[in-house]
C-alpha cells in the first residue's frame, strides 16, 4: 500500500484554488488533480461561497474558428508554447501561467474575459489530440488557431482581414453611446 504525501496533496489543493479563483470547472479539476470529487465540492464551495456550475462543458473546435473568440485563442496558444518552452514548467502550472498572462495582457478586471480557463484547457487537450494546430497569416506572420490539417497556404487572420460585422455588438454600441454622452 502506498502511503499518501501530506506535501503533494497540499500541492493539488494550492493548485486547485488557483484554477478555481481562475473560473475552472469542476471537470478541470478531476482531471487535472488526484483529489476526489467530494473533496473538490468541497473545496470550491469553500473558496467561491457556492456550489459548481453544472452542465456541458464546451465541446467544439468550432467555437475557437469565430473571430473573436480566435484572436484570443491564438494569443493564448502563443503565450502558453512560450511559456512551455522558455519557463520549464509542468501542463496544469502551465496553463495558469499562460492564462494569468493572457488576463494580464486584457487588463481584464471586472468582466470575462473571451477564452475561459475551462476553455483554454480543453483547446490545449484539443491540440494534444491533433484537431487544432497554428498557422500563420500571410500579412502579419502571427500565428493564428486553426482545424487541423486545413488548407491554409494563403491564410488571413481576423485581426489583418476582419469580417465586416466584427466589434459591432451591442455591448460595443453601449459603449460607443457612452463615450459619446
Amino acid at each position: 500500500m502506498r502511503s499518501k504525501s501530506v506535501v503533494n496533496e497540499a500541492r493539488e489543493i494550492q493548485l486547485c484554488i488557483e484554477l478555481i479563483n481562475l473560473g475552472a470547472r469542476l471537470q478541470l479539476l478531476q482531471e487535472e488533480t488526484s483529489l476526489s470529487r467530494e473533496r473538490l465540492l468541497r473545496l470550491y464551495k469553500e473558496v467561491k461561497g457556492v456550489s459548481p456550475s453544472k452542465g456541458m462543458l464546451p465541446y467544439s473546435t468550432d467555437w475557437f474558428m469565430s473571430w473573436l473568440p480566435n484572436i484570443h485563442s491564438s494569443m493564448f496558444m502563443d503565450i502558453h508554447r512560450y511559456i512551455v518552452t522558455n519557463a520549464g514548467v509542468s501542463s496544469v502550472e502551465a496553463l495558469i501561467k499562460s492564462y494569468c498572462l493572457y488576463k494580464e495582457q486584457l487588463g481584464v478586471t471586472d468582466e470575462e474575459p473571451v477564452l475561459s480557463i475551462t476553455r483554454a484547457w480543453f483547446m490545449l487537450r484539443f491540440f494534444d489530440a491533433k484537431l487544432l494546430q497554428l498557422t500563420p497569416c500571410t500579412e502579419c506572420g502571427g500565428q493564428f488557431v486553426v482545424h487541423a490539417d486545413e488548407l491554409c497556404e494563403h491564410y488571413h487572420c481576423g485581426i489583418c482581414r476582419p469580417p465586416s460585422r466584427a466589434g459591432k455588438t451591442k455591448k460595443a454600441a453601449q459603449l460607443e453611446l457612452n463615450a459619446a454622452a
